[in-house]
């Protein structure tokens, strides 16, 4: 591991970005443009018609060259080889992270302490692709002799996120008569609601536990499976529940037959998993070949993050532009905006892909953070939804937030003007944004008095637009891996680990040390406990009914 010398806002790389930003704050976009005849192709890159328009952002040539002078600095270069060669970068866990592995689709090896994975990798995606043709098919029966028409994935966090928002994002691709389900809560209206959408005879559950400890995954496996006895008997578990583990023995004391058990190793990270056989929900869905494009796609990625120069890297730019804007210009927020019904669940999977990997507050040296800033808070939604929602705050609140606008040139469902409305409303969102509308521009309108100002925007409000030929199987891949590396650029700059997540052991702890005084099996220490149980005791539902 390379060890950081110099605290990154001691660098004389920052420092110069610091002035950069003293010099750039006075310039508006406007006026770059105005000036800058070419900036649109200046500002561009093309990659198998994924395209990224960058040029509506507070920058110019000499901003960038400084950018790529601090990823220098800061060993992106090496740091970048040293995960694509295996090496154990999550540090505090001594893992290496290698989800670029399970979407390797050359001949090149993978070694991990001098063992190539990658015919381990091949396995795997030979099992699924045995499996999800079984079952899409027909071939594979439940215990009363049915074909399948229902799969629920059992799981949380990245076992539950990724393959959610993948199957919605490929619906378009899904198999007809194949229904796929995702329960993830502990609450458990999660579970029952889902529950009354399936007929037990033709439903497969696929519990995705690396571990097969995880509280909240557990217990909702075991309830689907007291379901499912209840329906059909307890020979019936073998033939309707399939496991996504390590651990063989808790598969075996489940009833999974270790057949139908489809590995992963540590080294691919949750928030990283869907490329593994946590994905199997969306193979089953989508089928082997279009999973096997989604690998393609984000195969195509890694290939261009690892080996292009940084003027000319995706998501070494993308990871940049953040670096700047929440660390110069002390932005707090990321909208993600995609203009695709099928990707209304991206920003929530981006939330955890990005909060959970760069939101921390320590370096890999475990020095404290003090002098900057990093993980940005995400949201979004799906536009153009979220214009009559957030924007309003994005166009003249009193806070700075860099958009990402995603959007595909062909739609997967062609009618009438939709399409062509959607794409002006992207363009006339990030031009409203850059340009914004002067004082003298409203006065012009024939406005007067206090209504001036409640008509002025501000502009110079940054945004990336990122424009793919369709949201095909191939160009999601090629979204979700930009994604990926950009977030790892972030937390390379910041000399953090964006590979574990202690922050979240804490509260789930605590919550264990609780539970018995809820179950009355320890005295309660707790008062909010006492409230809690008081009301339960009440019978006071003022008459609500169903």
């Amino acid at each position: 591991m390379q060890v950081r010398k110099q605290v990154l806002s001691s660098l004389s790389e920052w420092k110069a970005l610091e002035e950069e930003h003293r010099r750039i704050e006075k310039i508006s976009m406007k006026e770059m443009f105005q000036r800058e005849p070419n900036r649109f192709e200046d500002f561009s890159i093309s990659l198998d018609n994924f395209f990224l328009d960058y040029s509506k952002n507070c920058i110019e040539e000499k901003t960038l060259s400084l950018l790529f002078k601090l990823g220098e600095a800061c060993g992106l270069k090496e740091a970048i080889s040293s995960m694509f060669s295996g090496e154990k970068i999550n540090i505090t866990e001594d893992r290496s992270v290698l989800h670029t592995a399970l979407r390797n689709l050359s001949d090149r090896p993978v070694y991990v302490e001098g063992k190539d994975v990658m015919p381990a990798v091949r396995s795997v995606l030979e099992k699924m692709k045995e499996f999800s043709d079984k079952v899409r098919s027909g071939e594979w029966k439940g215990s009363t002799g049915e074909a399948i028409t229902d799969i629920v994935n059992i799981g949380i966090g990245g076992s539950d996120l990724g393959p959610r928002m993948v199957t919605e994002a490929l619906k378009k691709y899904q198999k007809p008569g194949l229904n796929c389900h995702f329960v993830s809560n502990i609450d458990g209206t999660d579970l029952t609601e889902t529950l009354n959408k399936v007929e037990a005879s033709t439903t497969l559950f696929i519990i995705s536990s690396k571990t097969f400890t995880t509280q909240e995954t557990i217990t909702n496996a075991l309830s689907a499976r007291r379901w499912l006895i209840n329906k059909l008997g307890p020979s019936s578990v073998s033939r309707h529940f399939v496991a996504i583990s390590t651990n063989r023995k808790a598969v075996e004391d489940f009833g999974i037959d270790p057949a139908n058990m489809f590995e992963f190793w540590d080294w691919v990270g949750g928030r990283y998993s869907l490329w593994s056989s946590i994905g199997l929900s969306i193979c089953l869905s989508i089928g082997f070949e279009n999973f096997k494009h989604l690998l393609e796609g984000a195969f195509r990625m890694d290939e261009h993050f690892r080996t292009r120069p940084f003027s000319e890297n995706i998501p070494i730019i993308m990871g940049l532009l953040g670096i700047w804007y929440y660390n110069f210009f002390h932005a707090d927020a990321l909208a993600i905006l995609p203009y695709d019904q099928y990707l209304s669940n991206l920003p929530a999977y981006l939330q955890q892909a990005d909060m959970e990997s760069n939101g921390k507050g320590v370096t890999k040296e475990g020095e404290r953070i003090v002098s900057y800033k990093t993980g940005p808070i995400l949201f979004g939604a799906a536009g153009t939804n979220g214009q009559h929602s957030f924007y309003q705050l994005l166009h003249q609140g009193t806070h700075f937030i860099p958009c990402d606008f995603i959007v595909p040139a062909n739609s997967l469902n062609e009618l009438g003007e939709h399409h062509n409305i959607l794409l002006s409303n992207v363009i006339g969102q990030t031009e409203a944004l850059m340009m914004g509308k002067s004082r003298e521009e409203v006065i012009s309108e024939g406005f007067k008095g206090s209504l001036i100002e409640h008509k002025v925007f501000e502009g110079n409000r940054p945004s990336n637009t990122i424009i793919v030929e369709r949201f095909s199987p191939y160009y999601l891949g090629m979204l979700l891996a930009m994604y990926e590396h950009k977030i790892f650029v972030q937390g390379v700059i910041w000399d953090i680990n964006s590979f574990d997540q202690m922050g979240v052991e804490l509260g789930k702890k605590l919550a264990k040390e609780i539970l018995p005084e809820l179950k009355g099996e320890e005295p309660i220490k707790h008062p909010i406990i006492k409230k809690i149980i008081e009301m339960r005791r009440r019978d006071d539902d003022k008459g609500y009914s169903s």
